[in-house]
């Protein structure tokens, strides 16, 4: 069969063709990387350079396996079964399946998953009397599997203080225990197949030379055991094609190492370098966008991508008086493209931050678009938004059995099954609520569920008069979740999402305000309802309703993460706000910007034909409005790239007040009587500093000429300035 090498660029024909030796590739997005792997596996084996059982290939998820065996299958008159293809820990599964005496691990170990394995780690905790409010047991499944990647057992890990030793301690309990089960996690997987190449030299020599060609995709985001374990694997005789994109690393909190590249190329002695930067998928101007962002990034191994296809549109760029402006500006494009023949499928919001899915999934209901959340799930179906509202629908009804199930004894407050099963019985019995029947038990269960009764009267009674936005953002506090997630390794998100609920909260009541809180459709006569159980009612509505069905034309919304590996014909990146999109956090971490950089360059080249970039001046988040400072991503992409729709940076020569929000339109400086009072300035002005450039006043305190301002600068950061000896301008 025909490997159709005559369709290949010069560049992919030459990677595909490589003579016998070490090569690292690097793979541009939309450089038909794939295609150039599996056709160099496809010519090692037609030209007898290697048999099929000489073929080692690793991918990073067993649909790129299963695509690349199909792909072989196709290509070949011979069947590629032979071959090792497969993900890290399905290789390494099968190492140890084969050599299972060696490795210390029954014949029939079993492999726990993440939530099998959290398990796990809930009864290794138990059994040892651990409080779990100072050793969280997510907390330790992230310390057991980060030092496992690090390739470190108990005994290898430094310790420093009591708190440490007692880590170290739980991770040798927790190897015991495993191994005494005959259970491998999928960290253990590949730390056991490590160590069993490590310390067996017949094995590591038999594999060595087994495997003449290791190929790797996706090499950036390899971790370091993983790429130890390639080093351990390729010996002195196989030869290792690495493909990836440095650009594209986007992994580093699952603990992708994007010096891997470099290092391999050091170690191994690479003298080919292949760089693929003909893009099949974009045009121009999107191209040089995405170019021209990357190139701020230090310490690039360097390429840069173009096209055959023309320059194509220009990048647009909107600014939204507020992040409802943009989402309702989100609507009214992508119905404008539908119009013209596009379908929803072939369109794409995406967003840093889960959180910010919350305003855009409304304004598409309200719109009637049907869309998909990839990789997740809608704002109020997620676990911690459906915690909240069953705290909220207690406060407002006790007798809510199904809330008072799911909430009960979350976060853990020592209420088990069999008392929840007593309880249960007791309310048949008497005909009543779970709520009304906690008295009928007694003990220490029933003190707890006594306590919880408790919690749930204090949130209805202090919650009284207060506003639609105060009540929830009370009950999310007095419910514990906040601290519970913020526990969490992972419950970044998950705080950030009980924030944007307390933001939903406040939206509801201004766009509330106007029309009145009435239920009722057509003729029914309304009938008015407070404003908790209205909000709760168009909470249960909007999880409900616009879920696209299988095979539905759905418009597409992720986060930037979620988007690698897509492409789209039209793609909507919003929020690029300072401290949204560079992210906060990444100023305050060694290399976060750089990451966030990678992040939007992903972002960018997910674009076919046309490519939006949206930003507000101002967000409400965790129920304040916040006065935004446009991403520094605008000024690292040329001008001449863009069309603006908007005047450029339009919110730096205006105060920034929200339009959206009556109540907020004259905000109000802490400490002061009214807005004028920091000698004319006022929160949400755009000002100008001498030294640090453009900003937006944010916070104030103090008085008159004593008081302070809190200017975000974007890129030179928020600082605080005494009104009365700074240079501060109004701009």
């Amino acid at each position: 069969m025909s490997l159709h090498l005559e369709h290949l660029n010069p560049e992919q024909l030459a990677a595909v063709t490589l003579p016998d030796q070490h090569a690292l590739i690097l793979a541009g997005a939309g450089s038909g990387k794939t295609r150039v792997l599996t056709t160099r596996i496809a010519w090692l084996l037609k030209s007898g350079a290697v048999s099929p059982a000489g073929v080692l290939a690793v991918t990073f998820t067993n649909k790129a396996a299963r695509e690349m065996l199909a792909r072989l299958t196709a290509m070949l008159p011979v069947s590629p079964r032979g071959m090792w293809i497969g993900t890290f820990h399905g290789l390494c599964n099968r190492m140890l399946r084969a050599h299972h005496r060696e490795a210390g691990l029954p014949q029939s170990f079993q492999i726990l998953d993440t939530a099998d394995q959290l398990a796990a780690v809930k009864r290794l905790l138990r059994g040892a009397n651990v409080d779990e409010d100072r050793f969280p047991p997510k907390d330790m499944q992230y310390f057991f599997n980060a030092r496992k990647e690090e390739g470190l057992r108990a005994g290898e890990v430094p310790v420093s203080d009591a708190i440490a030793r007692r880590h170290v301690e739980l991770y040798a309990a927790y190897d015991a225990q495993c191994q005494r089960e005959g259970v491998a996690d999928f960290a253990e997987l590949l730390l056991r197949s490590y160590e069993l190449l490590r310390n067996n030299e017949v094995l590591r020599e038999h594999y060595a030379s087994r495997f003449r060609h290791i190929l790797v995709d996706e090499f950036q985001d390899t971790n370091r055991l993983q790429y130890r374990w390639i080093r351990l694997l390729a010996g002195t005789s196989a030869r290792v094609f690495a493909v990836g994109d440095d650009d594209q690393s986007i992994y580093a909190f699952r603990g992708a190492n994007v010096g891997n590249m470099a290092e391999f190329e050091r170690d191994f002695g690479v003298q080919k370098v292949i760089r693929l930067e003909q893009n099949y998928r974009s045009h121009g101007n999107i191209l040089d966008a995405a170019n021209a962002l990357i190139a701020h990034n230090r310490n690039r191994l360097g390429k840069n991508l173009w096209t055959a296809t023309g320059e194509g549109e220009r990048v647009r760029v909107y600014e939204g008086e507020s992040d409802v402006e943009e989402a309702r500006f989100l609507v009214e494009e992508t119905q404008a493209l539908a119009r013209e023949g596009r379908r929803y499928a072939d369109m794409a919001i995406l967003y840093r931050s889960n959180a910010q899915s919350r305003v855009i999934e409304h304004a598409l209901f309200g719109a009637g678009i049907s869309y998909r959340v990839y990789g997740g799930l809608r704002f109020f179906e997620r676990a911690e938004v459906k915690h909240a509202l069953a705290y909220l629908r207690l406060a407002a009804n006790a007798d809510d059995d199904t809330a008072f199930l799911r909430v009960v004894n979350f976060p853990a407050r020592g209420i088990g099954a069999r008392t929840l099963e007593n309880l249960q019985d007791a309310a048949r019995a008497r005909g009543a609520s779970l709520h009304a029947s906690i008295d009928a038990l007694g003990g220490k269960a029933g003190g707890a569920l006594a306590a919880f009764r408790a919690l749930i009267g204090s949130m209805r009674e202090q919650t009284r008069g207060l506003q639609l936005a105060e009540t929830v953002e009370h009950v999310v506090a007095r419910s514990g979740l906040v601290e519970h997630y913020r526990a969490e390794r992972d419950g970044a998100d998950r705080v950030e999402n009980l924030s944007e609920l307390v933001t939903a909260a406040a939206a509801f009541d201004v766009e509330e305000a106007t029309a009145g809180l009435e239920t009722g459709q057509g003729d029914v006569e309304a009938v008015p309802v407070d404003p908790l159980t209205a909000f709760l009612t168009h909470a249960a509505l909007e999880a409900g309703e616009h879920q696209a069905g299988e095979g539905q034309d759905a418009l597409q919304l992720m986060t930037v993460h979620s988007a690698k590996g897509l492409e789209f014909d039209a793609v909507f990146l919003t929020g690029l706000e300072e401290g949204l999109f560079p992210h906060e956090q990444s100023v305050m971490e060694r290399d976060g910007l750089e990451e966030e950089r990678r992040l939007a360059y992903v972002a960018i080249t997910r674009a076919r034909h046309r490519l939006y970039l949206s930003f507000a001046q101002t967000r409400m988040l965790h129920g304040q409005t916040r006065y935004n400072v446009p991403s520094r991503f605008f000024d690292e992409i040329p001008e001449g790239l863009t069309k603006w729709l908007t005047p450029r940076f339009a919110g730096r020569r205006r105060a920034a007040v929200p339009s959206f929000a009556p109540a907020q339109a004259a905000p109000k400086l802490k400490g002061f009587g009214r807005p004028e009072g920091a000698g004319g300035f006022r929160i949400g002005q755009n000002v100008t500093h001498n030294k640090f450039g453009a900003g937006v006043i944010v916070d104030a305190e103090g008085h008159g000429n004593d008081a302070r301002v809190q200017v975000n600068f974007g890129r030179q950061g928020v600082k605080w300035l005494a009104v009365g000896v700074a240079k501060l301008q109004a701009a």
